[in-house]
C-alpha cells in the first residue's frame, strides 16, 4: 500500500525523473490497494478515517494546484528529515528501554494536519508514508486494524490521483505501458506481505514499520539532498 509507493518512487527516481516515477507507480499501486481491502476487509477503524481522509483530501487538492511550481527535491528533503527524526526517537526509546506512553486516541487536529501533509506528499511523490506514521504509530493498533485503516485510507486517497494526475499530462502511453509490464508483482507482493503479517507480533510488526520508516526517511534525505546540490 502506502509504504510500498515511499519507497518504490525514490528508487525508480534513480532511472526516470520523480513525475515520471510517480505517474508509472499510481496505477500499479491503485491494483495493489484492491488486494489489501481484499486482505484486510472489515478490519478498519472508523473513527480514524473519518479524520485522515477529509485531512487527505486536502493534501491532494494542494498537490494538485502546486505540482507544476514545487521542488520536488525540497519536499523530499524535508519529508525525509520528518521520518528520519521521528523513528530515531523510537529506536532511542528502545535502546533505552523506556516504556511507551499509554497509546494515544484519534485526534482531530493533529490526524487532520498529518494527514493533509500525507495527501500533499502522496500527491507529489507517493512517499506519504512518513507523515501519517507520525499520526498512526503512537496509536499502537492492533497490528491488522492498523493495516486494514490504512488499505481503506490509501485506495482513497490514490484513487483521488487519478484525475489530478491526469488533468496534469502525467499519463502517457510510455508511462501507462511501463506500469503495465510492472503490474504482475503486484500479486507476488501482496501474497509476501500478508506471509509476513502473519509470522510477526504486534511489537515485532511496529518495530518492522519503523525500521522501514527510518530507512525510506534516509533514502528520501539522500535524494533531496542530491537535488539540492
Amino acid at each position: 500500500v502506502g509504504g510500498t509507493g515511499g519507497l518504490a518512487t525514490p528508487l525508480m527516481a534513480l532511472v526516470v525523473s520523480v513525475p515520471q516515477a510517480a505517474a508509472v507507480l499510481l496505477p500499479i499501486i491503485c491494483v495493489a490497494d484492491i488486494f489489501a481491502i481484499w486482505a484486510f476487509r472489515k478490519t478498519w477503524d472508523t473513527k480514524n478515517l473519518k479524520i485522515m481522509i477529509p485531512g487527505a483530501t486536502i493534501g491532494v487538492v494542494v498537490g494538485t494546484l502546486t505540482f507544476k511550481y514545487l521542488d520536488p527535491a525540497a519536499i523530499k528533503l524535508i519529508i525525509g528529515g520528518i521520518a528520519v527524526a521521528f523513528a530515531s526517537l523510537r529506536f532511542l526509546d528502545y535502546v533505552r528501554k523506556k516504556e511507551p506512553g499509554p497509546p494515544t486516541k484519534p485526534a482531530i487536529i493533529k490526524g487532520g494536519f498529518w494527514t493533509a501533509m500525507c495527501g500533499f506528499t502522496s500527491f507529489v511523490a507517493h512517499s506519504g508514508a512518513p507523515p501519517l506514521n507520525v499520526y498512526m504509530i503512537p496509536q499502537r493498533l492492533d497490528k491488522t486494524l492498523y493495516m486494514g485503516t490504512l488499505a481503506i485510507f490509501y485506495t482513497y486517497v490514490n484513487y483521488a490521483k487519478i484525475g489530478p494526475y491526469w488533468w496534469l499530462g502525467q499519463f502517457d502511453i510510455t508511462n501507462l505501458s511501463t506500469s503495465l509490464v510492472l503490474l504482475p508483482v503486484v500479486p507476488v507482493g501482496i501474497l509476501v506481505g500478508l506471509w509476513i503479517h502473519r509470522k510477526v507480533d504486534d511489537q515485532l510488526f511496529y518495530r518492522l514499520i519503523i525500521t522501514l520508516l527510518f530507512l525510506t526517511g534516509l533514502k528520501l534525505c539522500y535524494d533531496g539532498i542530491s537535488g539540492l546540490i
